[in-house]
């Protein structure tokens, strides 16, 4: 006698019912990745640019007391 495998296992306890619900979970986020490689690979992104860094002053300010005025 041949034994009721996967989606063919009619079972119903709880440890059953997690069992299949992961493999269909992971069949799902497989069939996912796989739409997603496909749809990608098609079309190609714009390339990116690099922003010029703002000037950065290489001497601060005039130093100043907390209170705000000259030393």
């Amino acid at each position: 006698m041949l034994r009721a495998v996967g989606k063919h296992d009619s079972r119903n306890s709880m440890k059953m019912k997690r069992r299949k619900a992961q493999a269909k979970k992971k069949a799902r986020v497989k069939r996912r990745t796989a739409e997603r490689k496909t749809v990608t690979s098609g079309v190609k992104k714009p390339a990116t640019r690099k922003r010029a860094a703002p000037p950065s002053s290489a001497s601060p300010g005039p130093a100043t007391t907390p209170t705000g005025t000259a030393p």
